[in-house]
């Protein structure tokens, strides 16, 4: 007997092949291209499983319009769109949460799938989210899949967002399922909004072991697994671990995950004799019509809003280079960190690029280049920090940066296992010098706050993005008991209305900080 397992995961509501930057694109992502390759597989097998990993709810324009512009109770078009395929289970991402509990149960019970997950529990300890695990019959096989997600979502979420939910470890959650569903079932499935926090090949660390992934530990210490399908690092990944095969289908529908075993029975049940696992590319794939047709409506609504223009520039915003941007800054983000600071009223504010694809804003400025560039439902906190937590930040953003070949150049660890520029942080209301050469922990060279050097017992107001705010990124020098102030209006809004209320901007030049040998 053979059995099909199909996934996908972090689609992050991008379901036509677009990156919205420019009107219309075809890009090699999307879910209707994905559903494409999902359908034809289906098609191929006898017996499948199809599976999605999470993260569907936020990061496109369009789950943002949704959401935020239309204020739809509930992701309709995205629910149409993964409706359109014959899922069977889902499980929930850290990123389902940015929109609050209300709109994710809503996108629950719209949801044709079935979502399943273990960790997220309520106060009395219960699976707040749908059942731990779901177990599906082929034929006379019975296959069980269990639902997680990273534990991390407590220390970044906003706490509004997570209200009466606890977290525990997909570990432990594994460790107690698993044996359960082994009883029940021929195939155990591990459905995990997790990534690796080790090296495949050699087992070292390869992320700060603290509960973020933890698929590594997951294959090696619970006994009874037999596929494991992640997500969350944006990965592309096809291979065996312990003897398990596994998959991680990148992001944006670029890939399909699939994993083919080979069953036969012994001594009354089937066990897995072989396994066949890759990615499928949907890059070259036609969009698939059904799916297509399925959010029509709101992706052309979406493209309207995206057009209208918002201010004119004396001047220009835009950039050629990320990498320069962040070795010297430019006029764009000059421009977040003045709404930063006037809307929250501070010393100091602290921003990163978020997108590599964007260039910042046009002219005029459009809702398009907003929602492109700064591209998290990010809102904002106010902390009152000390100048030592200050420099400490300086300190750990310098990290981003090493030296090869005698050129400054990104550090591989903010590449490797998972893309992370957005941990590199720019910072306004200070001058500051980054020596790359210097030993880690020494390289800010004389942060100076109006002109004085900033001491470690000085108090100073920062704002911040709430990821940020809260320590995450391996940030711990911020942390939610140094918050003051929340603001709940997302950062696009923000950067909006401040464009409403001055339909002329001008570009500021002014450098602060400096990235040096």
């Amino acid at each position: 007997m053979k059995l099909t397992i199909l996934t996908t995961s972090d689609t992050h509501g991008f379901l036509a092949p677009t990156n919205y930057v420019k009107p219309h694109a075809n890009q090699p992502f999307g879910l209707e291209k994905a559903a494409t390759i999902l359908k034809r597989e289906q098609e191929k097998s006898e017996y499948h499983l199809t599976l999605d990993d999470g993260d569907f709810l936020e990061g496109s324009p369009l789950a943002y319009y949704q959401a935020e512009v239309e204020k739809a109770p509930a992701p309709t078009a995205i629910n149409a769109a993964f409706n359109s395929i014959k899922y069977d289970f889902g499980t929930i991402g850290n990123h389902e949460f940015n929109y609050g509990q209300d709109y994710l149960k809503n996108a629950i019970a719209g949801s044709q799938r079935q979502f399943v997950s273990a960790n997220i529990l309520n106060d009395d300890g219960t699976p707040a989210f749908g059942d731990p695990y779901a177990i599906k019959t082929c034929g006379d096989l019975r296959v069980a899949v269990l639902g997680l997600t990273t534990q991390s979502v407590d220390a970044w979420e906003n706490q509004a967002s997570i209200h009466n939910l606890k977290f525990i470890s997909a570990l432990e959650a594994a460790q107690k399922y698993v044996p359960e569903m082994r009883e029940k079932a021929d195939v155990v499935v591990v459905l995990y909004h997790g990534g690796f926090e080790r090296d495949l090949s050699d087992g070292k660390p390869n992320d700060k072991i603290d509960g973020e992934n933890e698929a590594y530990a997951i294959m090696q210490q619970v006994p009874g697994i037999d596929v494991m399908a992640t997500g969350h690092q944006h990965r592309a990944l096809a291979g065996k671990l312990f003897g398990i095969p596994y998959v991680q289908p990148g992001h944006r529908g670029s890939y399909v995950g699939r994993i083919q075993l080979d069953l036969e029975r012994v001594n009354g049940r089937y066990q897995v004799q072989k396994s066949h696992q890759k990615l499928i590319k949907t890059g070259d794939a036609k969009p698939d019509s059904t799916t297509a047709e399925s959010f029509t409506a709101t992706e052309a609504n979406v493209e309207k809003w995206l057009a209208l223009p918002l201010a004119h520039i004396d001047g220009s915003m835009t950039y050629d280079d990320p990498f320069q941007v962040r070795l010297h800054g430019s006029a764009f983000v000059n421009f977040i960190q003045k709404v930063q600071m006037e809307t929250m009223g501070c010393d100091v504010s602290a921003t990163a690029l978020f997108s590599n694809e964007a260039r910042g804003f046009e002219n005029p400025i459009t809702m398009r280049n907003i929602i492109t560039n700064y591209v998290y439902p990010n809102t904002l906190s106010l902390l009152e920090i000390t100048g030592a937590d200050l420099k400490a930040a300086l300190e750990k953003t310098a990290e981003y940066f090493t030296i090869k070949n005698d050129q400054i150049i990104v550090d591989p660890r903010y590449h490797h296992p998972k893309i992370r520029d957005y941990n590199y942080d720019m910072y306004a209301g200070i001058d500051y010098t980054i020596k790359v050469s210097n030993p880690i922990g020494k390289r800010v060279i004389n942060p100076t706050y109006h002109g004085k050097p900033v001491t470690n017992k000085m108090k100073l107001k920062i704002v911040l993005n709430t990821y940020r705010a809260v320590g995450g990124g391996h940030y711990p020098m911020y942390s939610e008991d140094k918050v003051i102030r929340y603001d709940t209006i997302t950062m696009s809004n923000l950067i909006a209305k401040y464009l409403q209320k001055h339909p002329e901007v001008k570009a500021d030049h002014t450098r602060n900080f400096k990235v040096i040998k």
